[in-house]
């Protein structure tokens, strides 16, 4: 099938930073320096910046690790290449790392926030989460992006003077302002977000739009007549295989990579485009924080053709019975899972969590264990329990 090949989605932006050119931060940026506090007072890192030790702590920690084995959006058991919640969190900060050197941001702070973003994601995606909400609808709920700091501020407990990982305040805040389609920012914070944690947000969104797309291709779930009709993938289609005769037969599964490149770059380039007009106003990093607006941000058209694409994966692949399927066997489990440690806590839980029961309820020390789960802890778990 031919399509008549739309108008350019994108403007004609060209990146504002060349790759070759000297990193020099803007003064929008976060300082290692002036921005490092922590909770707890600790002496220096000789050999690492304030942001940098924020990055070896989150890399290192436990939680960091069981991403490995956390469902993205195609659970991994099916398929050894579809991603896991830990290549979505590496793909998401490299996108975010080279948005913060295009900006002239801090890349260490970008960085640090984005391998944190997913630390309290549960096992099953999003139907996870969306489980563990409706089995604590009446004590408080349940957000993946709220866990998150949870993991980092109490939940990980690797060092015998204090809770958590006591990451960076500027880190936290940036997990806390972490806003995207799945990621909801904590109420009651008046200051705006940094440039850091902006591009994270924008970083996570590009990212798994274009991984899930990827990776429904390889799952064979969309056909070409159907991208067909995407004008974000058609117009990168037509510019990076069409031009190449030897391509242009070629079945979507051999160019793919090379199209999602070429849409990659046209939405970064377009952010890079649109934002640096919105921050050359900005001569402090304490403007970003009054700031009312976002200032890293897609053009108009960017936006629609994305949403145009988001609206395309949630028809075409998040309900297809295949996905469907997989995620009511996870709902399913996690509730059965549920119940039976809310009903027999002591002889269910592990000792440390079954501790916490009396001071922070039993639900709560339920759903702070189930979170931390991976997809097959979390199935071999229901076999014992449940099964």
């Amino acid at each position: 099938m031919r399509r008549t090949l739309p108008k350019r989605t994108l403007a004609p932006y060209h990146c504002v930073v060349k790759v070759d050119a000297p990193y020099l931060r803007a003064p929008w940026a976060a300082n290692d320096v002036t921005h490092g506090a922590r909770q707890h007072a600790e002496p220096a890192d000789p050999l690492r910046a304030s942001f940098q030790l924020d990055r070896h702590r989150i890399i290192e920690c436990t939680a960091f690790r069981r991403l490995e084995r956390k469902t993205q959006a195609f659970a991994p058991a099916l398929h050894d290449h579809f991603r896991t919640r830990l290549t979505h969190t590496l793909e998401v900060a490299q996108i975010a790392r080279t948005l913060a050197r295009s900006l002239g941001a801090n890349e260490d702070l970008t960085e640090a926030i984005t391998l944190a973003h997913d630390l309290g994601h549960p096992p099953f995606g999003h139907a996870g989460e969306a489980t563990l909400n409706e089995a604590l609808a009446t004590n408080g709920g349940f957000n993946h992006n709220a866990h998150s700091v949870r993991v980092v501020t109490y939940l990980e407990h690797p060092f015998p003077a204090f809770r958590g990982l006591n990451l960076t305040l500027d880190t936290l805040d940036g997990l806390r302002a972490h806003a995207t389609r799945y990621d909801r920012p904590e109420k009651g914070n008046d200051a705006g977000p940094s440039v850091e944690a902006q591009i994270a947000s924008v970083a996570d969104r590009v990212a798994y739009d274009c991984h899930d797309l990827e990776d429904a291709i390889g799952a064979e779930l969309v056909t070409s007549d159907e991208l067909a009709e995407v004008a974000l993938w058609w117009s990168a289609y037509d510019r990076a295989v069409q031009k190449e005769r030897t391509w242009s037969r070629a079945p979507i599964y051999a160019v793919r990579r090379i199209v999602l490149d070429t849409v990659l770059n046209d939405l970064l380039i377009d952010v890079v485009g649109v934002s640096i007009p919105l921050l050359s106003s900005i001569t402090s990093f304490g403007m970003v924080k009054e700031a009312r607006l976002p200032l890293v941000v897609l053009s108009k058209s960017a936006d629609a053709a994305l949403s145009e694409l988001e609206r395309f994966l949630l028809e075409h692949v998040y309900r297809h019975p295949t996905v469907v399927q997989a995620d009511a066997d996870g709902r399913r489990m996690i509730l059965a899972l549920f119940d039976a440690y809310r009903h027999d806590p002591q002889n269910t839980l592990p000792p440390r969590f079954a501790a916490r029961i009396a001071e922070q309820g039993v639900e709560r020390v339920v759903c702070d264990y189930i979170a931390g789960m991976t997809d097959r802890f979390c199935m071999r778990e229901h076999a014992r329990l449940v099964v």
